[in-house]
């Protein structure tokens, strides 16, 4: 099978070579050896069971909860002649029968099914009959209740695969997932010796960036400008901050839509389908927006606020530059973010498939994660070796991809600011947060300290003059470098070390960073066989056969598909077939247009 699977590689999905990782896992799933694979967003996990699906006899099932995920790929599959289907709430009554019945006959290679419907009597009645070959598991970790997005109705994959005649072979698949988890997943799965493969982490294309502004109004209206006509998703923590931003950016001319749980679903389903078929382009939502979307031209993702761990972070991030194109991942920090955060955790109702005993150990496990949050946000190392060490993958110190490493700096003496903050958290009893030690050093009049009668001590207001913005950077760098460090969960206190006592006592200096120029994108790399006109007029011809089949655009062709036409010119069937990402398929229904478009450019005097 070793050459066919290459043929049907490149014959249907228009590439010449696998991703890393990819060919194993193909090969495993062939030899009907289950799998469990984590691969980062964007690295092509859809490929690994798309491919065995269409070598194998039988059927496959692709199960994921994610609705717009199964859309998007029936989309794109049929786009390449493959027959798909999908089953979910997202169909009438009518539509569902149809496919149903369709699937029944044997009309469909793959189809993508809800885990709510597996146990349904019709479905598995229908499922029973059919020769499945290969259940491929998409968001794996939703089985595990350690797993952030713990699905309780993954736990039915199980008992459906018991009823079918044969066991198929078994594919599981997540984008991250702790040695916790992949354990669960194992089990929970009931994998046999899998065969298990994680590819790196890193997505070497996204520039990671994180900026404390003073307004996050203003700067996020200088960032969206930077990129305007750009592809963007701009993620809140609220619904209410959600329609805030959402209203300003409108008010200020900009082509932005939203998405929360709050939304009637036909606004919901209005508003997303504008954004991933280019109506709009600029979707601000909740976490509650992007499973599954696999629309590959976003350019950017701005977090408004900072998520609660980095899991859900690095998934929601990755949803930029799916096609390989530069992308930046902008993370804006605040304190009220880290409030707003542990109001969550405080008040999540507790699970009922879960004990009084799993739902408090479910909510400590997120206090660890959020504190792993906070110091992503805070670390003035390199940020993206933080979180590939975070999951397990090695790093360099350094990787010029980043607001820390490309910031330009200067180091400071700032012993003696130091010392004003260290001595007014032992003078105030080591009992209070960043906050209060704050307010007090600022000379501030609020209810705690008046309550604790702070204003009484030796360091109330003997920093009046510096801006709270710098004090609670000092603090931060404080707590970075050793000297203090937090004690406690929910609302942490401030505690001087050891090497804190010896900066108090002069035996020892803390030196700070001064930042001069904040780098918050990636620099685009010129590449001087790419031209705009032909790019722009590529697009345009995209967009009309998009339009035509009632597709977003980049099923016909993605973004980095047009940047290889730019620079490889194909005017012939043959040239055509070269470019990344056309298969025969593609070939056959949009070759002769796209060419048409080259041709003409190529005649011009350029």
């Amino acid at each position: 099978m070793i050459g066919e699977k290459f043929q049907v590689l490149e014959s249907v999905f228009g590439y010449r070579t696998f991703r890393e990782g990819q060919e194993e896992i193909v090969d495993a799933l062939l030899s009907k050896k289950d799998v469990l694979a984590i691969m980062p967003t964007g690295a092509g996990k859809s490929l690994c069971y798309q491919i065995p699906a269409l070598m194998l006899s039988g059927v496959t099932l692709v199960i994921s909860p994610l609705i717009s995920l199964m859309k998007d790929q029936v989309n794109a599959l049929t786009a390449q002649g493959v027959k798909a289907a999908y089953l979910n709430r997202s169909l009438t009554d009518a539509q569902f029968d149809k496919a149903l019945s369709n699937m029944a006959q044997g009309s469909y290679k793959i189809i993508y099914v809800a885990p709510e419907r597996l146990n349904t009597g019709i479905f598995v009645r229908v499922a029973r009959q059919l020769p499945i070959s290969l259940i491929a598991v998409d968001e794996a970790h939703c089985v595990s209740q350690w797993g952030q997005d713990f699905r309780p109705s993954y736990l039915n994959i199980t008992e459906f695969i018991e009823k079918l005649p044969t066991r198929p072979t078994i594919g599981a698949f997540t984008a991250t997932a702790t040695p916790e988890v992949k354990q669960d997943i194992k089990r929970i799965l009931r994998l046999n010796s899998p065969a298990e493969v994680t590819t790196g982490f890193d997505r070497p294309n996204l520039f990671f960036s994180v900026i404390r502004p003073s307004s996050k109004p203003q700067e996020l209206l200088r960032l969206v400008r930077e990129r305007t006509g750009e592809t963007g998703i701009i993620y809140c923590s609220t619904r209410k901050r959600v329609e805030e931003v959402c209203k300003s950016l409108c008010d200020k001319g900009f082509s932005a839509t939203r998405y929360h749980a709050g939304l009637e679903d036909e606004e919901r389903r209005k508003n997303q389908d504008d954004f991933v078929y280019d109506r709009k382009r600029i979707m601000v939502a909740t976490n509650a927006f992007g499973m599954g979307i696999d629309k590959s031209d976003v350019r950017y993702v701005i977090h408004y606020n900072m998520p609660q761990d980095l899991e859900s972070y690095y998934q929601e991030a990755g949803r930029a530059g799916r096609d390989g194109e530069d992308a930046d991942c902008i993370l804006m920090f605040g304190q009220q973010d880290i409030d707003t955060a542990r109001w969550f955790i405080e008040n999540t109702e507790p699970n009922p498939e879960l004990t009084d005993e799993q739902n408090e150990a479910f909510r400590k496990k997120q206090e660890e994660r959020l504190s792993v949050m906070i110091s992503y946000c805070k670390t003035q190392g390199c940020l993206r070796a933080y979180m590939l060490r975070y999951f397990g993958d090695t790093a360099k110190d350094s990787c010029d991809k980043c607001s820390n490493c490309c910031t330009r700096y200067q180091m400071v003496d700032v012993t003696v600011e130091a010392q004003k903050i260290l001595s007014c958290i032992i003078r105030t009893g080591q009992r209070f947060g960043a906050q209060a030690i704050c307010d007090v050093l600022k000379g501030k009049v609020t209810s705690q300290v008046i309550n604790f009668k702070l204003d009484r001590q030796s360091t109330y207001a003997i920093m009046e003059d510096v801006k709270p913005k710098k004090i609670k950077a000092l603090i931060d760098n404080l707590e970075e470098q050793g000297y203090i460090e937090y004690v406690g969960v929910g609302r942490p206190i401030l505690k001087v070390t050891d090497a804190g006592w010896l900066v108090l006592k002069g035996k020892a200096q803390v030196q700070a960073r001064e930042t001069l120029i904040v780098k918050t994108s990636m620099k685009k790399s010129t590449d001087t066989t790419l031209d705009s006109e032909l790019f722009k007029a590529l697009q345009v011809v995209r967009l009309m056969i998009a339009i035509k089949r009632g597709v977003p655009a980049f099923v016909i062709f993605s973004d980095s598909a047009l940047h290889d036409m730019c620079r490889k010119l194909p005017v012939t069937d043959e040239e055509f077939l070269a470019v990344n990402g056309v298969g025969e398929t593609k070939l056959r229904l949009y070759g002769e247009q796209f060419i048409a478009v080259i041709k003409e450019y190529r005649l011009k005097d350029h």
